[in-house]
């Protein structure tokens, strides 16, 4: 493999990395592959960036605009529904992230599970969860919600909302801090655009 060194055009300034010559030795170091880049496209979309466009695949736009957009379920149970209600006051302001509160199950595709769930309380979560729409994601916020918590022997507790509605993030804390939420919205964040598929 032939290494290519590019000449200075003045003296004393450097020359910049070495670049190999052959294509496919080229490919590896620039991160190039040719099963993924189209070089009829790349042209297209270099032509089209330079007058003012953006050209991107379907997948990748729709993941955008999920993670953009996360509309959550208020669903405060005990003490974590106030630091839910702070993580979305102006101090923490999770709207600069994309995400707002919703009161209808039909118009949100997340849900915050913030505190105690009871025996009682476990088919209306399970019924509000069936009411929203697909692709839809279960916040588990606090000890109560992820396990029982301190009331995990209490004959009337539900040990976990995992046994009742599939959960994508858990939070932990007995509360958590509006800051450890927010964190774990944007963990949600990372995940939704890891496994960004139009199916979930």
């Amino acid at each position: 493999m032939g290494i290519v060194a590019p000449s200075s055009p003045l003296p004393g300034v450097s020359a910049g990395p070495l670049v190999p010559a052959n294509s496919a030795a080229r490919s590896m170091v620039e991160g190039y592959d040719p099963k993924i880049h189209d070089k009829f496209f790349e042209s297209v979309n270099m032509e089209l960036g330079e007058r003012g466009f953006l050209t991107a695949s379907l997948d990748d736009v729709i993941t955008w605009a999920r993670t953009g957009s996360l509309m959550w379920m208020t669903f405060g149970l005990a003490c974590c529904a106030v630091e839910m209600i702070q993580m979305s006051m102006p101090r923490f302001d999770v709207e600069r992230f994309g995400m707002a509160p919703r009161g209808s199950p039909r118009h949100s595709d997340l849900m915050i599970v913030a505190g105690t769930l009871t025996n009682k309380m476990a088919p209306a979560i399970r019924k509000v969860y069936d009411q929203m729409p697909d692709p839809r994601y279960v916040v588990s916020m606090g000890s109560c919600a992820n396990g029982g918590g301190y009331y995990h022997y209490s004959y009337s507790v539900v040990r976990g909302c995992d046994r009742v509605v599939p959960v994508d993030v858990y939070v932990p804390g007995c509360p958590p801090t509006a800051e450890a939420l927010l964190y774990g919205l944007l963990q949600l964040q990372k995940k939704i655009r890891r496994t960004g598929t139009i199916d979930r």
